[in-house]
């Protein structure tokens, strides 16, 4: 599978709490921060949902 890297670029001050619980999930706290994380569906429907707060690049 491939992976993706996923940078969290906006802050999640003021956001709806199961977007930051989204965000969270996906193992990201600061701005600027990245992850490395397999391709899945179940991670797409996650980064599509909080897509206006993370930059996603394949890794």
């Amino acid at each position: 599978m491939a992976k993706l890297k996923i940078t969290l670029k906006k802050s999640l001050i003021g956001r709806k709490k199961d977007h930051i619980a989204t965000v969270n999930a996906l193992g990201l706290k600061k701005i600027g921060k990245a992850v490395e994380q397999e391709d899945t569906p179940q991670l797409r429907g996650m980064i599509k949902k909080v897509s206006y707060l993370l930059d996603v690049e394949e890794a």
